[in-house]
C-alpha cells in the first residue's frame, strides 16, 4: 500500500540501485505517508481505524502501534516508522501515535533544506543539539515532581492519559483499577523498584455483563476447573502446594520396548507404577495441602488417592499462571514431591472458589494477604470491545508505572511542545551559520502536536495556535495549551492534563534519532533473483 508511491525497488534484472537526494526525499515523503495515516488517532476528539488482519478477523482501535501492527507496507523507511511505534509501546507504553507524527513532522520539516542540497549532516548536528536542548528544558524547566503516595494525584495523571482512549466513558473505574493492579506488583527490592505488569498483572477478558462488572481481583484468576467431580469448589484459608512434575506414571520418552520373561511380569509393572503414583500422592498428603496446583497432568489413580483425603487438585496451568499464583499466595513451585516441606505450602490466600461464567468454570483465588500479582476481570459486550478495552488499560499502567519509577510530569494538550518550541526559537538567534535554520525547523516540527490536536476538534488551526504562541511569549504561562475537547486554548494545570516526563522524554529520543536516521541514508540497493527468460548471449 505505502511503498507504491514511494521509491520502493521492483528489479528488473539482478539489483537496482538509487541513491543521493532523490532516496532522502522518497524516505521523507514515506514517513509523512505513515504518520498521515495516524494523525487523526491523536487527542480526546480522535477517531478509530478498522482493520482487517490476514485471517478475517477485525481490529477497532486509535492506537498507534496497533493499527501500525496490521498495516503492510513495502517501503524501508515506512517500515522503520512502524519499527519506532513498537518501540515506544514496549519501553514505556504511551505516546505511540504522538511519536509517529512528530517524527514524521521532523522529516517533513527537512524537505526544504534537503531540495536546497543542504547537506544531511549539517541537517543531523542541528537536530541532535536541538535534541539535547529540548530534554534539558523539558526536564529542569518545564517538568514538575509529583508525590506518588497521593492517590487523588496519582488517578488525574492516569485519566489525562485515559482521555484520547474508548474507555473514558467508564474513566474513574478504570483509572482505580490501573493504580491499584500496579502498586500490588510493585516490588521493592534490595532498594530496587521493580513493577512487572506483563508477568504479573493479568488481564482476563470474559465476555458478558457490563464493562462496570470489571475489577481488579486480589489475587489470581485461571481458566481452570478441578479434575475430579467430588473434590471441593469452594475452600476458605486453604493450604495451596504448587507443581512443576505430573502425577502420574513416567512415560518413554519415545517408543519404549519392554520384554517379559514370565507371565507375572505385566502385573508387576502394572504395580509398579501404581506404587510409584501412591508414593508422590503420600508425599503430597504428608503435609496436608488443600489445594494441589500443576502444570502437567493427574492420573485416575493420583486423583482417587487426593480426594480421598479431601486435596483439590487442578492440572495443566500455564507456568505464568504457575508463577502468578506463587507471588500472591507465597507458596515455592517444586520439581519434585520428595522435596516438599511445610514452609512450601501457601497459606497467604483467605478464598479458593470456582465459579461458572457462560459456559466455562473460572478458578479465584482471592482475599490474598500480600499479594505481589494479581489478575484484572474485564467484562463486556463483546470480545472487540474487550480487546480495545484491554489495550487501553494496559496503556493506563503503564502510565502509572512511569511516574512511579520517575515521578514527574509535564503539561499535556500540546503545552510541553509549544513552551519547547518557544524556548528553542529564542535559543536558535545565538546559534551561527548554516545550522540555524534546522535548528528552528525542530521547533516550528514540535508545534504539529497542538495543530493536530485543534484539527482533530474541528478547530481553527492558524487563529487558535497564534493565540498560543502569544500566550507563551509571554512569562509564566508554560503550562497553557489545548483543550482537546473544544480546540480552545487552557491552562492545562486547571485542566488537570498532565503526562509523565518518562513518556514525553522518549518520544523526543525516537522521533528526532528516527529522523536523523533515515536522513543520513543516501543508497537503497536491492537484490531479488534473476527472472528466468531468454538469456540475451544465446544466439537465435
Amino acid at each position: 500500500m505505502m511503498g507504491q508511491g514511494g521509491p520502493v525497488l521492483v528489479l528488473k534484472q539482478n539489483t537496482k540501485r538509487e541513491s543521493g537526494r532523490k532516496v532522502q526525499l522518497g524516505n521523507v515523503k514515506a514517513a509523512k505517508m505513515i504518520s498521515d495515516v495516524i494523525r487523526t488517532c491523536l487527542g480526546p476528539r480522535s477517531m478509530m481505524k478498522m482493520l482487517m488482519d490476514p485471517m478475517g478477523g477485525i481490529v477497532m482501535t486509535n492506537d498507534g502501534n496497533a493499527i501500525l501492527r496490521e498495516i503492510q507496507v513495502q517501503h524501508p523507511a515506512a517500515k522503520s516508522m512502524i519499527e519506532i511505534s513498537r518501540t515506544q509501546d514496549e519501553e514505556v507504553g504511551d505516546g505511540t501515535t504522538s511519536v509517529i507524527i512528530l517524527a514524521g513532522e521532523m522529516l517533513s520539516v527537512a524537505e526544504p533544506f534537503l531540495e536546497q542540497k543542504m547537506h544531511p549532516t549539517q541537517i543531523i548536528s542541528a537536530y541532535r543539539q536541538a535534541l539535547e536542548d529540548s530534554l534539558d528544558v523539558l526536564r529542569d524547566q518545564i517538568s514538575v515532581p509529583v508525590d506518588v503516595s497521593k492517590e487523588d494525584e496519582m488517578v488525574k495523571i492516569i485519566c489525562s492519559a485515559l482521555g484520547t482512549k474508548f474507555i473514558r466513558k467508564w474513566m474513574d473505574m478504570a483509572c482505580k483499577m490501573a493504580l491499584r493492579s500496579v502498586k500490588t506488583v510493585a516490588l521493592e527490592d534490595q532498594g530496587r523498584r521493580e513493577i512487572d505488569i506483563k508477568r504479573y498483572a493479568k488481564v482476563e477478558k470474559i465476555p458478558g455483563g457490563a464493562i462496570e462488572d470489571s475489577r481488579v481481583l486480589s489475587g489470581i484468576m485461571i481458566n481452570k476447573d478441578v479434575t475430579h467431580p467430588k473434590m471441593r469448589r469452594r475452600i476458605e484459608n486453604p493450604r495451596i502446594v504448587l507443581l512443576d512434575c505430573s502425577l502420574e506414571y513416567k512415560k518413554g520418552e519415545s517408543q519404549t520396548d519392554i520384554e517379559l520373561v514370565s507371565e507375572q511380569d505385566f502385573s508387576r509393572i502394572l504395580q509398579l507404577e501404581e506404587e510409584y503414583i501412591q508414593k508422590i500422592c503420600e508425599d503430597i498428603i504428608r503435609v496436608k495441602p488443600d489445594i494441589v496446583f500443576t502444570e502437567k497432568g493427574v492420573s485416575d489413580l493420583a486423583q482417587h488417592y487426593l480426594v480421598k483425603n479431601n486435596i483439590t487438585a487442578i492440572r495443566r496451568i500455564r507456568k505464568t499462571d504457575n508463577n502468578r499464583i506463587a507471588r500472591a499466595c507465597g507458596a515455592n513451585i517444586l520439581n519434585r514431591t520428595d522435596e516438599l516441606r511445610e514452609e512450601d505450602v501457601g497459606t497467604g490466600a483467605g478464598l479458593f472458589e470456582i465459579k461458572k461464567f457462560g459456559d466455562e468454570y473460572f478458578t479465584f483465588i482471592t482475599e490474598c494477604k500480600d499479594p505481589k500479582a494479581c489478575t484484572i476481570l474485564l467484562r463486556g459486550a463483546s470480545k472487540d470491545v474487550l480487546a480495545e478495552v484491554e489495550r487501553n488499560l494496559q496503556d493506563a499502567m503503564q502510565v502509572a508505572r512511569n511516574v512511579m519509577l520517575d515521578p514527574r510530569l509535564v503539561p499535556g494538550g500540546g503545552a510541553a511542545e509549544m513552551a519547547l518550541a518557544h524556548i528553542l526559537n529564542e535559543k536558535a538567534k545565538s546559534i551561527q551559520g548554516i545550522q540555524q535554520k534546522p535548528y528552528m525547523a525542530v521547533a516550528h516540527a514540535l508545534e504539529v502536536v497542538p495543530i493536530t490536536l485543534i484539527q482533530n476538534c474541528g478547530g481553527n488551526t492558524i487563529r487558535t495556535l497564534t493565540q498560543l504562541r502569544a500566550k507563551h511569549a509571554t512569562a509564566g504561562n508554560k503550562n497553557w495549551g489545548i483543550n482537546g475537547e473544544t480546540g480552545n486554548i487552557q491552562d492545562m494545570q486547571e485542566l488537570g492534563i498532565w503526562e509523565p516526563y518518562a513518556v514525553k522524554a522518549q518520544v523526543y529520543k525516537t522521533a528526532v534519532e528516527t529522523a536523523i536516521l533515515l536522513l543520513r541514508i543516501d543508497d537503497i540497493v536491492s537484490g531479488s533473483k534473476k527472472q528466468a527468460g531468454p538469456d540475451p548471449m544465446k544466439p537465435e
